[in-house]
């Protein structure tokens, strides 16, 4: 099972502070966020190769961070896939980084794991690797708790065995307070649709478009993430993420 790490975006609404800086190498409770995902991921056992896929602006930084974090878990193999852009004008978006990832180091014989770089994790996703095992596809859910909250994420719902029977992008009216987050599990067959899905002319950003298309093509199965789950969107939710995990620190 190899990993994705999503860290090409340019996170204009943080700017200045990504100005210089990948989102997910800014620091929240005394390290960065690439850090909090890549401490939960490491305890599952038998992962392959750490693919982190950036921006051609960022990805020396990326080689340099990984060479230093690489030392306090010898055990991780990392690559940093650069995609090539420079901006936010001529970004791949988020699916077609997969997808450039997928060909590029031909990864259509393993499954794979796919999570956005900026996003924070108190409690080990050891389990959700483990539940992922046998699926086609499985998608990470989170209870937001706010009916009105949920008008700026993906309402998911799901049957008896917690596979998606409903998925909706910012609904206006939401009926459920259970969301979609960016941590993704795919076996080696459902990669190969990435391509599919590229080539029909879909949306290249935002991985849960990708989602929002599978589900009725392949059953995809859910596990709600348990502990605190965090979206780092502004300069106020980075803030707030400082405060929430400094007691997980």
């Amino acid at each position: 099972m190899n990993v994705l790490i999503l860290a090409a975006g340019y996170a204009t609404r943080l700017y200045p502070l990504t100005e210089n800086k990948a989102k997910p190498l800014l620091e929240v409770a005394g390290k960065p966020m690439i850090e909090w995902v890549l401490d939960n991921l490491a305890p599952i056992p038998g992962l392959g190769t750490i693919y982190i896929v950036t921006n051609d602006k960022f990805a020396a930084d990326f080689q340099e961070w990984a060479d230093r974090y690489v030392k306090s878990q010898p055990k991780l193999k990392f690559k940093i896939v650069n995609d090539g852009s420079r901006s936010d004008a001529d970004k791949l978006g988020a699916i077609g980084d997969i997808r450039l990832v997928i060909d590029r180091e031909e990864l259509t014989h393993d499954s794979l794991i796919v999570v956005a770089g900026d996003n924070l994790f108190s409690e080990s996703l050891e389990e959700f690797a483990a539940q992922a095992q046998g699926t086609q596809a499985m998608l990470a859910t989170y209870d937001v708790g706010n009916l009105e909250a949920m008008k700026k994420y993906s309402a998911i719902k799901t049957d008896a065995d917690g596979v998606i029977t409903h998925f909706e992008e910012k609904p206006a009216k939401p009926e459920t307070t259970l969301t979609g987050i960016a941590l993704y599990y795919f076996s080696a067959a459902t990669l190969e649709l990435f391509r599919t899905y590229i080539a029909a002319g879909n949306n290249p950003d935002q991985p849960g478009r990708f989602i929002q298309w599978l589900y009725t093509r392949r059953p995809v199965k859910t596990y709600q993430v348990k502990g605190t789950w965090y979206d780092i969107g502004s300069k106020e939710t980075l803030e707030e993420a400082n405060k929430i995990f400094a007691r997980f620190a």
